[in-house]
């Protein structure tokens, strides 16, 4: 397969923006746990999990976003040197890191729900 030097190029705006959205979620989780350590309130065993899993999970996709993004600006500069058919390779991987982050996403946001059901069954129980 060969591709041009526009074809990585076009994944830049997707891949910056999709990072700037993880890196919200990860502030505003992180501004979520200060605020839970700044409460008095007690916080469930449950919460605790559920935050430490979103944690990992949020690293995991930034690391995922920005390996792709670094995958395809190393893609555009084999392809710049005249090694096409390794460039398509990289980009390749680029794709595959880009879809693993963004499985990471779906997998993050499933378990933002669930924290939100356990938030729902505590003020139940009041």
């Amino acid at each position: 397969m060969h591709i041009s030097l526009t074809t990585p190029a076009l994944l830049f705006p997707a891949i910056s923006l999709l990072l700037l959205a993880y890196t919200n979620r990860f502030f505003s989780l992180a501004a979520l746990i200060r605020s839970l350590s700044d409460a008095e309130k007690r916080v469930s065993h449950l919460q605790l999990k559920n935050l430490r899993r979103r944690i990992v999970i949020i690293r995991r996709m930034q690391e995922a976003g920005v390996s792709s993004f670094a995958l395809c600006v190393f893609c555009m500069i084999l392809i710049y040197l005249g090694f096409n058919q390794t460039g398509s390779i990289v980009f390749g991987g680029s794709l595959l890191l880009l879809l693993y982050s963004l499985i990471l996403s779906v997998v993050e946001i499933r378990i933002s729900v669930d924290a939100l059901n356990i938030h729902l069954k505590d003020m139940d129980n009041l």
